[in-house]
């Protein structure tokens, strides 16, 4: 039998706290290690209890979810952990500040509660919860952001020309099986070839592959109401 889900609940409101893991609790492959207050008890039980998923609220007190998250995803941090962001406030700076944080994941509180223990699995199996609307919002940030002074050639040298395609694509919201059809390949080896971006950047999942897409520049927000542009042959 495979072991559930571990998951540490963290949010300044008692009741929040008591109902998520109430809802986490209802799943059979899921399970609630404990719950904190505060961002300061959040990174000390991560630490602690070593849970696969840590629901972290943004706006709590003594220290936020965004400093506890790049403590808990920080190379200090307990090894495996990973973050999903739970909040009120459906904010682009948010969104920026999490995703650069180290959290693999963003959802409002009013997400269904089918689609909340979804996103905890998705984010335990190594992927990143990244919405299309998210990742809209992240370009949007990126487009009212100056040009990067990093070049591609620099951070992403040793890539393939076509691994920059596939970081293109991702950057661009499209998902594996979505990759493969555009560039006729198998999703086998668009897996491949995503295990390999994750690899040679050292991100921890696919939104640090967006991140590191739109600052280096292999990607650029187009204007508004336009498709951002990728040169994933340039040099």
């Amino acid at each position: 039998m495979t072991a559930p889900v571990r998951v540490l609940v963290a949010d300044d409101q008692a009741l929040l706290r008591g109902s998520f893991r109430v809802l986490v609790d209802t799943a059979p492959d899921l399970l609630t290690l404990g719950e904190a207050g505060t961002g300061t008890e959040a990174v000390e039980l991560a630490v602690r209890e070593r849970p696969d998923v840590v629901l972290m609220d943004v706006r709590m007190p003594e220290m936020d979810g965004i400093e506890a998250t790049r403590r808990i995803c920080g190379p200090d941090g307990p090894p495996g952990v990973r973050v999903l962001i739970l909040t009120t406030f459906d904010l682009d700076e948010y969104v920026h500040a999490a995703l650069r944080a180290g959290a693999s994941g963003f959802l409002l509180k009013n997400t269904p509660p089918a689609d909340l223990l979804a996103g905890i699995r998705v984010i335990a199996s190594g992927e990143a919860l990244l919405a299309p609307a998210v990742t809209r919002r992240l370009i949007a940030e990126f487009a009212r952001r100056p040009a990067p002074a990093r070049q591609p050639a620099r951070e992403l040298e040793g890539l393939t020309g076509r691994e920059r395609e596939v970081l293109t694509l991702i950057a661009r919201g499209l998902a594996n099986g979505e990759i493969a059809a555009h560039l006729h390949l198998s999703p086998a080896t668009v897996k491949t070839h995503v295990g390999n971006l994750l690899a040679k950047l050292a991100a921890r999942d696919r939104a640090q592959l967006v991140m590191v897409a739109y600052e280096t520049g292999l990607v650029t927000p187009a204007p508004r109401g336009g498709s951002p542009t990728g040169h994933p042959r340039d040099r």
